[in-house]
């Protein structure tokens, strides 16, 4: 049984528009390398022609991966109270260990990129700080041997952000 995929209108619309422009562009450009790569003679020393072979399969991959997203996908919606955390919001969080603060938003699985604070609902932190208030003390459970506190110090709510990156 396939997979369901839980995406935003807004992820769907994204898929549709990259799908869209990898078939018009990607693909044409790709295959036009591939054809010149190829004419440049002996294929078991051209670089050049496995290079464009390669590209043109991660995009073949790329758009496989995409439609594949969208024949499983159910559209959801996500919505907080104005006092507790919920999608696409950003909070402040207090690490009691580190004695540090950090801002990060949550977003959903398919735009997580931890090195730019946006951090998936399905992870250990995200799932742990949903539903909560700002002043409430969380403890994050990452494994069975490990966890960590938060507090949350801040919130400000968030929409469904179009510039966030599909993975």
């Amino acid at each position: 049984m396939a997979r369901v995929h839980e995406l935003t209108q807004v992820e769907i619309d994204k898929i549709k528009e990259e799908i869209s422009h990898r078939q018009s562009v990607v693909t044409p450009a790709c295959i036009a390398e591939v054809q010149r790569t190829r004419a440049l003679g002996d294929l078991s020393e051209n670089d050049e022609y496995r290079s464009a072979k390669r590209e043109l399969n991660r995009n073949y991959s790329r758009l496989r991966y995409l439609k594949g997203l969208l024949e499983n996908a159910t559209v959801v919606s996500y919505a907080s109270s104005d006092d507790t955390v919920g999608m696409f919001d950003h909070v402040t969080l207090f690490y009691e260990d580190d004695e540090e603060e950090r801002t990060i938003t949550l977003v959903t699985p398919l735009r997580n990129d931890v090195l730019n604070d946006k951090i998936s609902k399905d992870s250990p932190l995200g799932s742990a700080i949903i539903g909560h208030k700002v002043g409430e003390r969380v403890e994050i459970q990452v494994n069975e041997r490990y966890s960590y506190f938060v507090e949350i110090r801040g919130l400000e709510k968030g929409v469904d952000d179009d510039t966030l990156t599909i993975n």
